[in-house]
């Protein structure tokens, strides 16, 4: 058997590789061979595959996976106790140093050192360049917790000390200028780490470049300063004063340099960097000129920003995919591609908060703790990309306020932006080097479709190739989508083409080239004509989706087909080049094609047909979401939906994955979500999708602290509400509305909202549903600093929850109930009522419900003292609210754990607790970071 864990934690049997199962069987399997041979206790195992969120079946659940472990190790069942033993109460892995990576990672760097200190540079040099080549990326990538980034880091540390001494050897052998290349994406990556400054400086004196070497020393001397406060260390201000007075004793020694280049090694993340360019167009022809003038600025260092230009359809896509496909080893730390919809008329542009999410979701940031407000997404969006190289292709761009928040702050990115417009902003104020597109030459045309044809075939219709040519303007898109169709009848001859678009003639007028019987629309009709009935129908709905992409059961309910029926259609318009499948299961319209198929569902379709379509989406996204809300809701919640309509389909999450599969489904839909709600909004006819659809996707927002976005959606939703004259929809907007502005710092309008909401709740005389409005109204009292009439309220849920006997809204009630008497100082009564609270929770599924009681429970008892007893219920709280991404509740209990350790004398626990609630508030953009931030220098001080 061989393992590995400076990478992927992975296991091989001779040439095959074996299967280790979940991320945590392979975190047991990481421990034990980190253990190297030493027995392992039951307990630590836990820890380090769960930390302090082990569950109840820790223990079992942890057995199971030995078990599963010693099989896949030793299928045969033979001298299992040889190789992973039962050791009292712990288990033994047993392997060969040699066997495991580590080890020989470790062998090697001994050599190395001995070597060294024989003063055999060049043997210890192979034994570093030998031990460095077993990494595969960052050690124990996929594994998680603070266990494995506790080794993460110590081995990552070996790592680094190996480069660095592999750096010094190279050096002294006298590759000194190779090496200098190398440490230009060392220090790149280790900015703060003197150790790769201090060798950069020596290699670039050495190769003559005393200057480069002296400006190295200021710009660490810059970023230390900046960063820690501090002056450079004294091997580096060493290095410095020898550089300056031009010390001899600097200079390489005699000995021949090495003439293969030495290769920078980039330390890996742990999570997968992004690869997203689209596949390189294969008959991509021409744009000679446009490339060499677009490489130059690679080729300066620095990179920077290029704008391509130029009309529709004109290939700015494909000419920047290409050229990004040319250069994307430049930029080992990622490639993004991001569909900007500057000129969607499905739907408005993208807009810059939207893509700098998609970005840094990208770039392996957290979704749900990004902050709310565009400039911090902006600003994290340069910290991510400081020091890094990574190529951003911005695709179909509006202007140049869209671009500008997504523009890295530092030299070493290359951001490629395509747009129809001119962008002069980003060229005259950002230095964007613009590279304008005009259509191919006639030549680059005729190319074009020999290398889609085949040489032969237009060889032998030279004329009308021609032809074709001139009336498709010599336009790419048009080129391509009218290759084809002919690619698909071969029978049919290249005359009979040019006649049929010929005859199409006469449309997209804003996309004409100037020669009136040229038009990128008798491309497109040719090939829509070809299609069959249901097929073209289909193409024209798909217009009418406002979301980026479509997914099958929406694509088919648009149309009111049956989802087979749908998939296969999808089918025939892929084929011809009208749609494309991004990912799967996601079907999208190019943004020329969303224009056409616009045009025709207009002319085609009556206007009871599209609103008939638009109102199945409509429906189908309601259905779907409210479907999915239920792994999210908490409290009495329920609203009276529409019924499902003829024709629509409706996503289900039933079975053991439903939670997860309805997270990933609100994490794909949202945005169409958000988009159905403004669609809906624009039509009074649609009111009640419009407030429904709000109130669908309000958990999922709230869940992932995207309060603005809860407002927004809000706010056009009372405005449909009010106009219904719906007193149930309103009291449930409004309530919505008080939470996301009280949150958002807005007390006093959420009060209103509030008030209004709860006097709309009791007005049904539902006993159950003005339990929870108390409730509700409670939450926002206790912001106010009235926590008496915060108890009243959850006193009065209380009672009319237990009346109308819902047992979700009277756990949260009693919880409420058992929170204010702990914040008025009667905290045996606050246990009282949390502790008859939690047996309700359990009963009802409600793990947030369970996580705010364990909350209250815990701070009753840090306010009698009871420290450990406070301890592990905030622990509890802490568990279920990371176990459903409840952000804020989780930070808000880490700062009262980080009080009860600070009590208990406990000082580096605090700061720990207290740290990570920083972090989630800090990237919530919360002003409780400031109250946090504060108890950690009054600590420090």
């Amino acid at each position: 058997m061989r393992f590995s864990v400076l990478g992927p934690v992975r296991a091989w049997r001779g040439a095959d590789e074996v299967d280790l199962g979940s991320p945590q069987q392979r975190s047991v399997l990481a421990v034990l061979l980190l253990a190297e041979g030493a027995q392992v206790s039951l307990s630590e195992l836990i820890d380090a595959v769960w930390g302090t969120r082990a569950p109840a079946s820790a223990s079992g659940t942890l057995r199971t996976y030995v078990h599963r472990l010693r099989k896949v190790l030793d299928p045969f069942g033979e001298a299992v106790s040889s190789v992973l033993r039962s050791v009292g109460r712990g288990y033994q892995l047993t392997v060969s140093p040699d066997d495991v990576d580590l080890g020989r990672f470790q062998r090697l760097l001994e050599r190395a050192e001995s070597a060294h200190e024989a003063g055999n540079v060049k043997e210890a040099a192979e034994h570093l360049r030998e031990s460095l080549d077993l990494w595969q990326g960052s050690a124990l990538s996929g594994v998680e917790g603070d266990y494995a980034d506790a080794q993460r880091h110590r081995l990552g540390e070996q790592r680094l000390s190996a480069e660095a001494m592999l750096m010094w050897a190279e050096i002294e052998l006298g590759s000194h200028v190779q090496a200098a290349g190398a440490l230009v994406g060392l220090v790149r990556d280790h900015p703060l780490d003197e150790r790769f400054r201090e060798l950069l400086m020596l290699a670039l004196y050495r190769s003559g470049r005393q200057a480069a070497a002296l400006a190295t020393y200021r710009e660490a001397q810059l970023l230390l300063a900046d960063e820690l406060g501090v002056d450079p260390g004294p091997g580096l201000q060493a290095m410095h004063q020898r550089v300056l007075r031009a010390d001899g004793d600097l200079l390489a020694p005699a000995t021949p340099a090495r003439t293969e280049p030495v290769e920078a090694r980039e330390e890996g993340t742990g999570a997968a960097t992004p690869a997203q360019l689209p596949a390189r167009l294969p008959a991509f022809v021409g744009r000679d000129a446009e490339l060499s003038q677009a490489s130059g600025l690679v080729r300066n260092g620095d990179t920077g920003v290029s704008v391509v230009t130029g009309m529709a359809g004109v290939g700015k896509t494909a000419f920047a995919v290409h050229w990004a496909r040319q250069v994307a080893d430049d930029f080992p730390d990622g490639q993004i591609f991001l569909n900007l919809r500057g000129f969607d008329p499905g739907g408005p542009p993208v807009s810059s908060e939207r893509a700098l999410r998609t970005v840094l979701e990208a770039l392996g940031a957290n979704a749900g703790k990004l902050p709310q407000d565009v400039d911090a997404l902006a600003a994290l969006h340069r910290t991510r990309l400081a020091g890094k190289r990574v190529l951003l292709l911005l695709d179909n761009a509006r202007d140049a306020a869209q671009v500008r928040p997504l523009l890295p702050g530092a030299p070493g990115c290359l951001v490629i932006v395509t747009s129809r417009h001119q962008m002069a902003g980003l060229v005259a104020v950002d230095g964007a080097l613009p590279v304008h597109l005009d259509v191919l030459s006639e030549p680059e045309a005729r190319h074009f479709l020999a290398r889609r044809l085949g040489q032969s075939r237009t060889a032998a219709e030279p004329e009308a190739v021609t032809d074709i040519v001139a009336l498709c303007s010599r336009l790419p898109l048009a080129l391509a989508i009218t290759a084809a169709r002919a690619a698909t009848r071969t029978a049919m001859p290249l005359t009979t083409l040019a006649r049929e678009l010929h005859d199409s003639v006469g449309g997209l007028d804003a996309f004409r080239s100037g020669d009136a019987a040229a038009d990128v629309r008798a491309a497109f009709s040719c090939s829509y004509h070809a299609l069959s009935p249901g097929a073209a129908r289909l193409f024209r709905l798909l217009a009418l989706h406002p979301g980026p992409d479509t997914a099958l059961t929406a694509a088919a309910s648009l149309a009111g087909f049956p989802v087979p029926h749908t998939r296969h259609l999808l089918a025939d318009l892929i084929q011809a080049h009208l749609v494309e499948e991004r990912s799967p299961g996601r079907f999208a319209l190019h943004d020329l094609l969303r224009a056409y198929a616009s045009e025709l569902v207009d002319a085609t379709e009556t206007r009871e047909e599209r609103d008939a379509a638009r109102l199945r989406l409509l429906n189908h996204c309601l259905h779907s979401a409210d479907n999915a809300r239920q792994f999210f809701r908490s409290g009495r919640d329920d609203i009276d939906l529409l019924p499902v309509l003829p024709g629509v389909h409706v996503e289900e999450f039933g079975g053991a994955g439903g939670a997860e599969a309805a997270k990933r489904w609100f994490d794909v839909e949202h945005a169409t979500l958000v988009e159905c709600i403004g669609l809906a909004s624009a039509d009074p006819r649609h009111d009640a999708y419009t407030w429904r659809l709000a109130w669908v996707t309000k958990q999922y927002l709230d869940r992932q602290s995207r309060w603005s976005e809860v407002e927004r959606t809000h706010r056009v939703a009372l405005t449909a509400v009010l106009r219904l004259g719906d007193p149930i929809g309103e009291a449930c907007i409004r309530r919505g509305l008080a939470r996301a502005t009280a949150t958002l710092g807005r007390v006093e309008e959420a009060q209103a909202h509030m008030a209004r909401s709860v006097e709309l709740f009791i007005a049904t005389g539902d006993p159950a549903i003005s339990g929870e409005a108390h409730r509700q109204a409670g939450w926002l009292a206790e912001r106010l600093g009235d926590i008496p009439g915060a108890l009243g309220h959850a006193e009065r849920a209380l009672e009319l929850s237990r009346e109308g006997g819902d047992a979700a809204t009277t756990a949260r009630s009693l919880n409420a109930v058992g929170w204010y008497h702990a914040l008025l100082g009667q905290y045996e009564q606050a246990l009282v009522h949390c502790r008859q609270a939690l047996p309700l929770h359990r009963a009802a599924s409600d793990v947030c419900g369970s996580a705010d009681t364990h909350d209250s429970i815990g701070y009753a008892h840090h306010q009698l003292g009871q420290y450990e007893q406070a301890v592990d219920a905030y622990r509890e709280a802490i568990a279920r609210y990371r176990s459903i991404d409840v952000l804020y509740g989780s930070a808000d209990t880490l700062g009262r754990l980080g009080d009860t350790y600070r009590s208990m004398g406990r000082s580096g626990d605090a700061r720990a607790a207290w740290n990570e609630a920083l972090d989630v508030f800090d990237t919530l953009g919360h002003r409780r970071a400031e109250e946090i931030r504060t108890r950690i220098g009054q600590a420090d001080g």
